[in-house]
């Protein structure tokens, strides 16, 4: 069996020239003569990444995914390809109803008659992984209105065998192709691998959802469906039906009565405090992925459906970017070189001056243009493309994050072509910055981080004591000088901790009442 798909990968290859884009800058090995040779009686009047998108679409499902993860490494890809990849769709003919009849069936232990009282067996949406059917919950259950997510059969053997092909195609490419160690393409196959498995588990998708709609329980701007969890099983997943116009449908929206302006900005805020508030973004933002309200009580309202791909950012990486925002945006490049190489992602012998000087290439055109014709996005990809140059290693979290931004910023222009997403975030992202690097990040720093220091504090003594123990004897009289000392130190920073956390208290008083 993977011998045989083995051989359709390269018949697939051969007839779409994929060798001679992976070996047309290369001018010597066995394998480049051998495409040489091929060259001769094969011509192709189709560009290249056009050419590698049908390949991928002609593998299947599970190549087409990876094409879709590969559009994401703009770092990596030449522009062209990266656009073309991310055309790519998930057009899949749905699996049998009998065989998802199977499916719930064997996750419940029971016929989906007994489980709701009414399933449809046509599905709604049919993709790689899963596909998507409407169901009714019994009237003891509450009657609800849901959307049931089944995961194809067979799945996991299926991957499994070409994830190894994959694995196998990018361990040749990496000995034969002078781009293969810069590039890691195994790395990229692995990458893939552990998000691909992730949405084999339905689980890990329900929490995913859970997480995001807690985040935004009270939001004016975005409703993501409940997740009913005694349906959920790792090979289905059953969530709130949700009503709405897809995102795409511009002359449907308007005729609904929809503010297409205020719409575009608002999922430009939705975006943002995902990702600065949050640290916790729906990374897969596409156009089949986003609907809007359009009844009386939700009107004009996001609507985020699919949480299979998420991106998620830690303190590090928010510090990171904030420190990078606030340099941009007072020009301060210099502080943008620097800011990599403390957070250890550039080299720590990297010439600043240099690393400040093709930032500055990058950023300093855009401010002498109009703001409605600069591209957020494309900014950060040029700024992902110089970091190359330096031996930057982009952080797979950043790069999933530059991607949702191009998603959000197309829909939205696609929404409003005048939208201003610099004049839009900007307020945000100032507000941001300044509970992150300002006195208040440093007086919720000492709020969280108080009773951890209260209780190692007084330990101190205890824990010198018994490493000065295993000291020699001669050198106990100085340690034990500084050791009296530093405790007298300790003792000032708890009294003015107290006094800070007082002050930070009473401040929080006063502004709630």
């Amino acid at each position: 069996m993977r011998l045989f798909r083995f051989a359709k990968i390269l018949s697939v290859a051969s007839r779409y020239g994929i060798d001679e884009i992976i070996f047309e800058h290369e001018t010597r090995g066995r394998l480049v003569a051998l495409s040489r040779v091929f060259h001769f009686w094969r011509r192709f009047e189709t560009q290249r990444a056009v050419r590698l998108r049908l390949a991928l679409e002609a593998l299947g499902p599970i190549f087409v995914k990876f094409g879709q993860v590969l559009s994401t490494r703009r770092d990596l890809l030449p522009l062209d390809i990266a656009d073309e990849l991310a055309k790519l769709q998930d057009r899949v003919p749905p699996f049998a109803a009998e065989l998802v009849l199977a499916q719930i069936e064997a996750a419940y232990g029971r016929p989906a008659a007994t489980v709701f009282a009414q399933f449809d067996p046509t599905p709604v949406a049919s993709a790689s992984v899963a596909q998507v059917h409407f169901a009714t919950l019994r009237a003891e259950d509450g009657g609800h209105e849901v959307a049931v997510k089944v995961l194809r059969p067979n799945m996991h053997g299926v991957i499994a065998n070409d994830i190894a092909l994959l694995d196998t195609l990018a361990g040749l490419l990496e000995k034969v192709w002078a781009d293969g160690k810069r590039l890691k393409p195994r790395e990229v196959v692995a990458e893939f691998a552990r998000h691909l498995y992730d949405e084999l588990d339905l689980m890990v998708e329900a929490g995913n959802c859970s997480q995001l709609r807690r985040n935004f329980a009270d939001s004016k701007l975005l409703l993501v469906p409940e997740v009913y969890w005694d349906y959920c099983t790792t090979t289905v997943m059953v969530m709130e039906r949700m009503h709405g116009v897809p995102i795409s449908q511009n002359d449907t929206l308007i005729a609904a009565g929809i503010d297409l302006s205020a719409l575009s900005k608002a999922g430009v805020e939705i975006f943002f405090t995902q990702v600065f508030r949050d640290g916790f973004f729906h990374s897969d933002m596409h156009p089949g992925n986003i609907f809007v309200a359009t009844d009386e009580v939700h009107h004009g309202k996001y609507i985020a459906l699919d949480f299979g791909i998420v991106g998620t950012l830690t303190d590090t990486d928010q510090n990171y970017l904030a420190q990078n925002f606030l340099a941009f945006f007072k020009r301060d490049y210099k502080r943008v070189a620097t800011a990599h190489i403390e957070a250890g992602w550039a080299p720590a012998d990297t010439r600043v001056d240099e690393f400040e000087a093709a930032i500055r290439a990058v950023c300093e055109p855009i401010f002498d243009r109009p703001l409605h014709e600069i591209s957020f996005g494309r900014v950060l990809l040029r700024l992902f493309q110089t970091s190359r140059r330096f031996n930057v290693e982009i952080q797979p979290q950043l790069v999933m994050l530059q991607k949702t931004l191009l998603n959000i910023e197309g829909l939205g222009r696609e929404l409003d072509p005048n939208l201003d997403l610099w004049t839009t975030a900007k307020p945000f992202l100032e507000r941001w910055m300044s509970e992150r690097v300002g006195w208040r990040a440093l007086a919720r720093s000492l709020k969280d981080e108080a009773p951890n220091w209260a209780r190692t504090l007084p330990q101190l003594p205890r824990l010198v004591h018994q490493a000065l123990a295993r000291e020699k004897p001669a050198a106990l009289a100085p340690l034990l000088a500084e050791l009296a000392a530093a405790q007298r130190r300790h003792n000032h920073l708890l009294a003015l901790i107290a006094a800070l956390l007082a002050a930070l208290l009473a401040f929080q008083y006063h502004s709630i009442y």
